[in-house]
Formats: structure tokens, sequence, C-alpha cells
């Protein structure tokens, strides 16, 4: 059994840690100070490269059709579809690689011509560097192309005010179950 003690120092500790992203602090005042320091900052730029593991399909999957429209079921582009995701976002291609985030958001079909979603993400960052950092994606996703651009429109932590470019492509797509592996290269510039 713990000691009430040592748990009290813990709880602190975890408190105490809570409101800093990589050293970043989130207190309002903090980022204020942050905002005043900004005109003096020297903008960075950063390259990521994973891969992001759609599962729609089997006992445990990572995104699930929350919505449809009236038309969703005879539409060619499914359009109106929506689905929540919790993706994986790994080091390689394989199930087993090495996580470095996840890809939390919403998409949707919004074309009644081709397969394009809708797409607003936000790529958290769980390890490394970039531990606790995220980046919002939000934009047109053309999936049956071999690439697709969409842009960078926020950030958080050490992404603070980052803008910028995510280029994806579909690196393997099983027509049975739905499941797809997409590589992202994303290009971002921040302070």
């Amino acid at each position: 059994m713990a000691k009430p003690w040592i748990t009290l120092i813990l709880s602190s500790m975890m408190l105490i840690a809570m409101p800093f992203v990589h050293g970043l602090d989130q207190d309002p005042l903090a980022v204020e100070e942050w905002f005043k320091n900004l005109p003096s900052m020297t903008q960075k730029q950063t390259h990521l490269h994973f891969y992001l593991h759609d599962l729609v399909s089997g006992t445990s999957p990572t995104a699930m059709r929350v919505a449809q429209s009236s038309i969703t079921a005879t539409s060619p582009t499914a359009f109106g579809f929506l689905a929540m995701a919790d993706d994986k976002l790994t080091t390689g291609p394989e199930p087993n690689s090495t996580v470095v985030g996840q890809a939390q958001g919403i998409y949707g079909s919004a074309c009644l011509e081709e397969s394009g979603l809708l797409m607003t993400m936000n790529l958290v960052f769980t390890g490394g560097d970039y531990n606790g950092s995220t980046l919002s994606l939000l934009g047109r996703n053309p999936v049956f192309h071999p690439y697709r651009e969409m842009p960078i429109v926020g950030g958080s932590g050490v992404f603070r005010m980052a803008r910028g470019v995510a280029t994806a492509k579909t690196h393997d797509f099983n027509l049975t179950s739905g499941d797809a592996i997409v590589e992202y290269n994303v290009m971002v510039v921040h302070y």
C-alpha cells in the first residue's frame, strides 16, 4: 500500500508539469508574454514524415461512421457520410511501427462527382521532440489521386502558430475492408 505522502508528492508533481508542453508554458499570462516576444523570434521550418493507419474494420476500428445523409447509400461517392477518427501515426507502414502520435478528428464525403473528403484533423504527437504538440489539418482530400495536398492551418506546443502543407499518398488500401495506410509528408513553418 502506497504511503499517503508519496501519492501527494506525485500528484503535486503532475499538477506542476501539466501546463507545460516541451518547456512551453500554456498559462494565459505566459502565452501573452510569448506573443509579445514574437517579433524577435526566428521562424523554424520542420519536415515530418509518418504513416496514418485508418482502420474501419475488425474488432478495434480507429475510425467509425457517425452520420450519413439520406443519399449516402445510393451515392457513388458515399456523399454525406461522416466518420470520427483516432488513427495511429507511425514511423513506418507496418502496423507494429513505432507510434509517434494520433490523427484525431472527423472526415466526410463532401463531393458528388468524385471521392473527395473534407478532413479536419488534429495531429497529436506523443513522443520525441514534439511530445504534447499538435498540428491542425483542414482541407480537401481527393482520396484516389496519387498525391493530395492539404493545408496545415495551425498548431500548439512547439508548433504554436504553425502553417504549412501536408502531402498524402496512399501506401495501401484494402478494397474489401476499407482499411488504409497513408504516407504523410508535412512541411511547416513555426516559431
